[in-house]
């Protein structure tokens, strides 16, 4: 098995097991223990915790510092690292921080509009885009080089991985932007949270057309509603988002206190679907601020116990 990093996902992909990673949002305030909380739940359930990095251009506790509390508890983080607020030098000081606590993944991403977050006349930055900062990590990594040229003293060793939306419009170009990430070296991809299942399937199978899944590792995207209005707000107000209709009537079929339990039912049987897909690699479990239901899913999906690997 040839190993870039010393991350433990990338051992599990490796080795041939389906991996499972989870997230968790870091809070409005510094209080470290609420990560703590969040991730003593799922972390005998998971290879890996995501920390996400100002989601919905939120201020939030920032992923690095909520990534360093991870590893000081002996778990594996993958630093969320969006292009929206940071430029280049900022960017590769963030990742030299993550570093230097030995965070062994990233996730590469462009970051949402800050219209949508609680500061809007707040200013984009954009210097690099997603792609570039894939490259950006790579060249650290593989030629312990900064981007002006210099060398590094003890470079990053993250296992690169970048988001990809099979249902965002327009469909047909959802696969070639898939290729060029994976060209600009991305070497795991999470996805989008899965309800329509047809077309996840079909984007996947323009990718194996491609030969993108011998390429990286791909991850698909779950996501358990708690309501029916969780699912309607999902379908008509989150850009990029593919709801179908019967999910949709099929969560408000239920009552209103069933609906929780109705809504791990559709997760677990997303899981359960995909497992035999040629393609999917693993599963990335985003249970929004309900952490607590991650082991459940992950039992009842036959993805536990989590794989041993050395």
């Amino acid at each position: 098995m040839n190993l870039n990093t010393p991350s433990n996902l990338e051992r599990v992909l490796k080795a041939g097991h389906l991996a499972v990673t989870s997230e968790c949002g870091p809070p409005r305030g510094s209080d470290l223990g609420i990560i703590e909380k969040k991730a003593q739940m799922i972390k005998d359930y998971v290879d890996a915790i995501n920390i996400t990095d100002n989601q919905t251009s939120v201020t939030r506790l920032c992923s690095l510092a909520s990534c360093i509390k991870l590893r000081l508890m002996g778990l594996e983080a993958i630093l969320q690292m969006v292009v929206r607020d940071r430029n280049r030098i900022a960017l590769q000081s963030d990742i030299l921080g993550a570093a230097a606590f030995d965070v062994n993944n990233i996730l590469c991403l462009s970051g949402d509009h800050q219209k949508f977050g609680d500061n809007p006349q707040g200013q984009n930055v954009f210097d690099l885009d997603s792609m570039q900062l894939i490259q950006t990590v790579r060249r650290m990594r593989d030629e312990g080089k900064f981007l002006g040229g210099e060398e590094i003293s003890r470079p990053p060793r993250m296992f690169v991985g970048a988001a990809a939306n099979p249902f965002a419009d327009p469909f047909e170009i959802r696969v070639p932007r898939l290729a060029k990430k994976i060209a600009a070296g991305a070497e795991f991809i999470q996805t989008q949270c899965i309800y329509n299942l047809d077309k996840f399937e079909s984007w996947l199978k323009q990718a194996r057309d491609r030969g993108l899944h011998e390429k990286a590792f791909i991850l698909a995207g779950v996501t358990p509603f708690k309501s029916a209005g969780m699912a309607k707000y999902m379908k008509n107000r989150v850009p990029g988002m593919d709801v179908p209709d019967e999910v949709v009537k099929r969560m408000g079929g239920v009552p209103k206190e069933k609906q929780p339990e109705e809504g791990i039912n559709i997760c677990v049987e997303t899981i359960q679907r995909l497992k035999g897909v040629e393609g999917v690699r693993g599963f990335h479990i985003m249970a929004i601020e309900w952490e607590e239901r991650v082991p459940e899913i992950v039992e009842r999906s036959g993805l536990y116990p989590r794989p041993a690997v050395s």
